[in-house]
């Protein structure tokens, strides 16, 4: 159970007018043993199976038998369509491997999380048996052919899953295609974890001048990141250099993965990886993409050297004896520009976004949009996996429960350092014309929220929880049919449009003053504090986004139909540098063996770009004038968030924004943007110099 009770007074006139939903997120949950050993025990989200590790078992064996009896039912003369067949086989295997894959990560007892690991790994090999099964294939494929499919798209997005797997081949090619599979795994993993390892160098390699800024075993240094805000120029020089020194057994893995990559890809009918990796997208081919980022980077070009010129003159006049600007100096000067603008510290804003103060926020922005409203529910005993996560209940004035999202926000030891959003059950409309509601998990890692206080968010907190969030509310709003299609289950660049989307929210003065209150005296952001923290986000917009450009066209080149293995990928990197970024490549560097988005992403990183040109869009058409506007949130909820990826996102959003989705417009979207925000930022610059 938790106890939701304030454990400081919000005000000193004694009187709290927080909400309840804000003074629950004001205090961090604790436990009560004795307490809660008096009330009804349940498991982890509320399935009985899992009062204990070995539920897990349980759950696994049931999904396998239920299993057996779709395939059965698909390959023997059928009576309903074969996509609800097809569906219900989705929606029972990712019932216990999306919460198995969640519970491995972040259940912090090592039994459990043991138990979740050896269930994802029993449920992959089934779903490996089905991607490999001739007789469904062939089922579907027939289905599709006869007219007896039901959805159509839906039908053809899980042919297209199976093909991947290479089904359709002959068996050398096939088993080849298995073999693949198997190797990219492998050597991806591998090269993410040597990613992330700390550089160790002997001493004498690094500058007896900067050599106190980093830390030593020994006689080694050890070098565990490129020292970005580091107010020293030639540590951060020195940290650039030798953090991002090439790596031969790096080099070697992701080689090995890109070139399996592209083998796997042609095996399957593409011309390159990046072909196979983006069907199915707003973009649909590589072609476009490339065209939408050249675009894009010929828009930049000038905009992006208007802010290297700044920053060089910030260094000139830091460092008179350094005139050229690199590589390690703009995360440094970006931050400087920004701190310069909002004129205090940022530490200074953080008491004006204490926890329950954004929650009050996010419900506020739920009701006016969308009339729903997040309610804090306390929890049974056993339904949580640590002790200080909460429990959100999403419900609509009018169509009532909507869907669950656990809110898992604190640090804590074992715990993965990045926000994310997991979904441990899809939407899905039942037989029984019931709809089975979401469950999602939001998870972020901030610190405080004990007895001294709540938790007080940065600003860049406040964006991570609100970019969250709308992933949550994108898998509470949809109404898709069809779990495998529901809320986030679409194509990566229409995913993420809802999730940036709310980031402008959490940027609009308009939003942000209905609930930045400070924590003890309730009083508002001051006016002057509100506009500049809003108009700083976007501060050196133009280079931040040319440099997400080259990472995206990188991407692209090491995954296209041209890679060339005669070519080491640092040489790519060399050539695209050159044509697409405005600062040089530094010699004897390789940041692409840092850069594990390779890996995760793979050809699909633009997707960022093209989701922030869709949000700005969206926007701008609809709610930059009145962002808190209902007509327009219903309007983006029925006619985008429902179907989640039940309709192609290209002709989803066309109607919706009234527009054809070309890489010329899209890129136009972002430099519009761009240019928008250069005029606010200019309005904010005069009011300072009065």
């Amino acid at each position: 159970m938790k106890l939701i009770k304030p454990i400081w007074r919000a005000s000193r006139r004694g009187v709290s007018t927080w909400s309840p939903l804000a003074t629950a997120f004001n205090t961090r949950p604790t436990h009560r043993p004795i307490f809660d050993s008096l009330r009804e025990r349940t498991g982890l989200f509320n399935k009985p199976e899992l009062t204990s590790f070995e539920g897990f078992h349980t759950l696994k064996e049931q999904a396998i038998t239920a299993t057996d009896r779709l395939i059965e039912e698909a390959t023997s003369n059928p009576t309903r369509p074969m996509v609800e067949i097809f569906d219900e086989l989705s929606d029972t295997l990712c019932k216990v491997a999306d919460l198995a894959e969640f519970v491995r990560i972040a259940h912090p007892q090592p039994h459990f999380a043991s138990a979740a690991e050896d269930a994802c790994i029993s449920v992959s090999g089934v779903v490996e048996k089905l991607n490999t099964h001739k007789g469904l294939y062939e089922a579907l494929k027939n289905s599709v052919q006869t007219g007896t499919s039901g959805d159509k798209h839906l039908a053809e997005l899980f042919l297209f899953d199976f093909e991947q797997s290479g089904i359709q081949l002959e068996e050398n090619a096939r088993r080849e295609v298995v073999a693949l599979n198997d190797l990219i795994l492998q050597t991806g993993q591998q090269f993410m974890a040597g990613g992330a390892k700390p550089r160790r160098v002997p001493r004498s390699v690094v500058p007896q001048n900067v050599r106190q800024f980093f830390s030593s075993e020994g006689d080694d240094i050890i070098v565990s990141g490129v020292y970005a805000e580091c107010g020293e120029a030639a540590a951060r020089e020195a940290a650039y250099r030798l953090y991002l020194a090439p790596d031969v057994r790096q080099e070697r893995l992701l080689s090995a993965t890109l070139q399996a990559r592209h083998r796997l890809a042609q095996l399957c009918g593409f011309e390159s990886y990046a072909d196979r990796a983006i069907k199915a997208s707003t973009m649909e081919t590589s072609t476009n993409v490339r065209e939408f980022l050249d675009i894009l980077s010929d828009n930049l070009h000038d905009r992006a050297n208007v802010d290297f010129e700044a920053m060089a003159k910030m260094k000139r006049q830091e460092s008179p004896y350094q005139n050229s600007l690199m590589c390690w100096d703009t995360p440094y000067f970006t931050h400087k520009a920004k701190t310069q603008l909002l004129n205090v510290a940022n530490t200074d804003f953080s008491p004006y976004f204490s926890l329950g103060g954004c929650m009050e926020g996010l419900n506020m922005l739920c009701q006016e949009l969308y009339g729903i409203s997040l309610k804090s529910e306390e929890m049974l005993p056993g339904e949580s996996w640590a002790p200080d996560v909460y429990k959100l209940a999403v419900v609509h004035e009018t169509e009532g429960l909507l869907g669950h999202i656990y809110c898992d926000l604190y640090e804590r030891a074992g715990k993965p350092h990045q926000d994310c959003h997991f979904t441990i059950q899809g939407g899905k409309l039942l037989p029984d014309g019931t709809y089975q509601n979401p469950i999602v998990v939001i998870m972020l890692s901030l610190s405080g929220g004990h007895r001294g206080g709540p938790a007080l968010l940065s600003a860049g907190s406040v964006d991570n929880l609100f970019h969250e969030a709308g992933h949550a509310l994108h898998s509470m709003l949809g109404r898709a049919p069809h779990q495998h299609v529901a809320g986030t289950r679409c194509a990566t660049d229409l995913a993420e449009l809802p999730s940036v989307l709310n980031e402008y929210f959490a940027s609009s003065p308009q939003v942000v003053r209905r609930f930045a209150r400070h924590f003890q005296t309730q009083e508002p952001m001051p006016e002057d504090m509100l506009q500049r923290l809003c108009a700083s986000k976007y501060l050196f917009g133009a280079s931040e986004m040319q440099l997400q450009v080259f990472y995206s066209v990188l991407d692209q080149l090491y995954h296209g139909a041209n890679v060339s293995h005669q070519q080491s990928t640092t040489e790519v990197l060399q050539s695209a540098q050159k044509q697409y970024y405005g600062l040089p490549y530094v010699d004897n560097t390789a940041w692409q063996h840092r850069f594990s988005h390779l890996i995760g992403y793979g050809a699909k990183y633009y997707s960022y770009l093209i989701s922030r040109a869709l949000a700005w869009s969206v926007w701008r058409q609809n709610f930059d004038a009145r962002p808190l506007n209902r007509s327009a949130g219903d309007r983006l909820r029925h006619a985008v968030l429902r179907h989640g990826g039940a309709v192609e996102p290209k002709i989803l959003l066309g109607d919706y924004l009234g527009t054809e989705m070309t890489p010329r417009a899209l890129a136009t979207a972002l430099t519009d943007e761009l240019d928008y925000h250069k005029d606010h930022l200019d309005t904010v610059f005069k009011v300072m110099d009065k």
